[in-house]
């Protein structure tokens, strides 16, 4: 796998939806490729804040469920 076959699954990686045998080349590619392990790490942290639940007096629940459904529409989640 090259780079961009990695960026092309690493949504499917991060969620554990992959096959047992392509993560493990995901894993082997990504032991030797620091731009792969930024590019993983960054993802991580947004899908870890996009799930992070907000202070219920910063944003009001209704806008926050909206913004919520929005973003996963958007995001083909």
């Amino acid at each position: 796998m090259d780079c961009r076959e990695i960026f092309d699954r690493l949504s499917e990686y991060i969620d554990r939806e992959l096959d047992p045998s392509l993560c493990e080349e995901i894993e082997h590619h990504i032991k030797d490729c620091e731009p792969c392990v930024a590019f993983i790490n960054t993802l991580k942290k947004t899908v870890e804040l996009f799930n992070k639940e907000l202070p219920s007096n910063d944003i009001p629940k209704p806008v926050s469920a909206n913004l919520h459904e929005f973003l996963k529409k958007e995001l083909g989640s």
